[in-house]
C-alpha cells in the first residue's frame, strides 16, 4: 500500500487523545502506544492517570537516569508518581475499573469494529498468551473508552472492520479511535471520519479501508 500523505506520529497521535480529556477527568492508559498521552497532557488542567497496578496520581515517563525501581506502570514501564499520589492493593484498583470510576481509558486495539467492538489481547494464535488481563475491566468499566492505534496493519489489512475476526475484549464499549490516518467517531448513525492526516481525503480513506464514513457534522 504505497502512501500519498502524511501519517501521523505516534506522538502527534498521542496528543491528539490528550487535547480530547477534559480537565479534572480519572484515566486509565493502557499498555503500549497510550502510555505515551502521558507526556502529552496539556499544561494547566488536572487529569489524573491511573495504573491498573495500584497508582492513581501516574505522572509521565521520568528523565533518563531518574527511574525509581519501584514506581512501575502496568506494562512494566518507568512512571513518576505527581504530588498526592495514592497507591493500593491490586483488587482495589480493578474495583475502581469495574466500578465505573474511571472517566475514560485509553486502549490499543488489533481490531475495532463499525459498531465499537474491540479485541485487544489475542489475535486469536494458536500461540498467543491466553490472557485477556484487565482491558476487559476498562473496556466495560470506563464511562468513555478510547482507542489508540495504527490503521493498518504491517501487511496492509485494515484494523477498522465491519465484524472483529480475532477473540473479542469488549462489546460496543468504544467511542472513538485515534489512528495515524484519521480519527474516527462510532455513533448509531454509522462511522464519522474527521480529522484526517494531511494530504488523505475523505474518499480516499473510504477506499483504503473499504468502508463507509460519515463526515462530521
Amino acid at each position: 500500500m504505497s502512501d500519498t500523505f502524511q501519517r501521523l506520529t505516534r506522538h502527534e497521535i498521542a496528543c491528539r487523545v490528550a487535547s480530547d480529556i477534559p480537565d479534572g477527568s480519572y484515566v486509565n492508559l493502557g499498555i503500549g502506544a497510550p502510555t505515551e498521552v502521558a507526556d502529552c497532557l496539556p499544561e494547566g488542567v488536572t487529569i489524573i492517570l491511573h495504573t491498573e497496578n495500584g497508582l492513581l496520581g501516574m505522572g509521565p515517563k521520568p528523565e533518563p537516569g531518574k527511574e525509581d525501581i519501584d514506581l512501575m506502570n502496568a506494562g512494566k514501564q518507568y512512571v513518576t508518581a505527581l504530588p498526592g499520589a495514592a497507591f493500593f492493593h491490586h483488587a482495589d484498583s480493578f474495583a475502581m475499573m469495574r466500578g465505573g470510576h474511571l472517566d475514560y481509558c485509553v486502549l490499543g486495539a488489533y481490531q475495532v469494529s463499525t459498531t465499537g467492538d474491540i479485541a485487544n489481547w489475542s489475535t486469536g494464535s494458536k500461540t498467543a498468551i491466553p490472557a485477556v488481563g484487565g482491558a476487559m475491566d476498562l473496556a466495560i468499566g470506563a464511562k468513555s473508552v478510547f482507542v489508540m492505534m495504527d490503521l493498518f496493519t504491517k501487511k496492509g489489512g485494515c484494523k477498522l472492520v465491519e465484524s472483529c475476526t480475532m477473540p473479542l475484549t469488549g462489546i460496543a464499549c468504544v467511542k472513538r479511535i485515534y489512528t495515524d490516518c484519521a480519527t474516527f467517531d462510532i455513533t448509531p448513525e454509522g462511522v464519522v471520519a474527521s480529522s484526517l492526516a494531511p494530504g488523505l481525503t475523505h474518499a480516499a480513506l473510504e477506499g483504503l479501508c473499504g468502508l463507509t464514513f460519515r463526515h462530521p457534522a
